[in-house]
This record gives C-alpha cells, sequence and structure tokens, in this order.
C-alpha cells in the first residue's frame, strides 16, 4: 500500500489539527509558554474577544493541553489561571519549529522577535529532526523513507 491508497481519516497530522490546527490556539499555547497563565492578561496580550478566548480556553482544557487552577486576589471572586500540561508542553517542539520557519520565511527584517537560547551555556536554540541510531544525524526529507504503519488502513473508493 502506499501513501496514496492510504485513508487520510486516521492521519495523526489530520487529528493533531482538530486540536490545535486554529491560529488562536496555537497563539494561545504561545502566551502560556511565555508565562501568561491568566485570562485577562490572555485577552490584553492577544486583543482576542473575551467570547473567543473564553471558548479556545474551554477547549484547549478539555483537549488536555491546559489545566484550570482556581485563584483568588483579596477581596475578590474566584478566578482561574491556565498552565500547560505535560501534553501542552509536549507541543513545545511544534510551536519552536513555527517560531524558527517564520523567523526564516516571514520574520521582520530587523531579526528575531524572541531570542531562546539554552539556560547552560547560553547558545541559540534550534529544532531539528535527528535519527535515532548511532550517528544521530541531522535528517531533511531526501533522507528518510516514509510507509503506512500498522494503522494505515487502505482508502475507501466509494
Amino acid at each position: 500500500m502506499n501513501w496514496l491508497e492510504t485513508d487520510t481519516e486516521n492521519c495523526p497530522v489530520r487529528r493533531a489539527l482538530d486540536v490545535v490546527g486554529e491560529k488562536w490556539n496555537l497563539l494561545i499555547l504561545r502566551e502560556a509558554f511565555n508565562g501568561v497563565r491568566r485570562y485577562d492578561e490572555f485577552r490584553s496580550h492577544l486583543g482576542l474577544s473575551e467570547a473567543v478566548l473564553a471558548d479556545r480556553l474551554r477547549k484547549l482544557v478539555a483537549a488536555g493541553l491546559l489545566r484550570s487552577e482556581p485563584y483568588r486576589e483579596p477581596g475578590a471572586r474566584t478566578r482561574h489561571e491556565y498552565r500547560l500540561t505535560r501534553k501542552g508542553v509536549d507541543l513545545w517542539p511544534v510551536l519552536l519549529a513555527l517560531k524558527q520557519w517564520g523567523d526564516a520565511y516571514a520574520g521582520d527584517p530587523d531579526g528575531p522577535v524572541l531570542d531562546v537560547r539554552h539556560h547552560a551555556c547560553a547558545s541559540p536554540v534550534r529544532v531539528v529532526v535527528q535519527c535515532e541510531g548511532e550517528e544521530q544525524a541531522v535528517l531533511t526529507p531526501r533522507d528518510v523513507t516514509v510507509r503506512p504503519g500498522p494503522a494505515a488502513r487502505p482508502r475507501r473508493t466509494d
């Protein structure tokens, strides 16, 4: 079975985009990675309507990417902070790869808006695709072979 014979309904990229593929979801996650936790902070920094923000936060919590934690300022009602879950944190390389691509092809001529560096040595951080073998070589699409996996299903020809 080759790619064109494979049913794409079960594609993990498609399923992932069902969760995070909406622009505002990725931007909310970007904010969370940069320390934004509170509804008002998300709203003011993103310039998003209350209805859209509430809907997206609810969906990200339901999908398990964020968790909602109550907090209460003295004399105020209980509110919620939004924190990344493990599932949300695992999207960090995806967001970093989007930032890297954006810097290269859609960035500001003055340079990157965010400078991401390793704490220990202060070197810039880059996302790469790497072989898990002994060489641990950095790979390009031409260096790999893609085959249908165990969950691949034949395409229906209805």
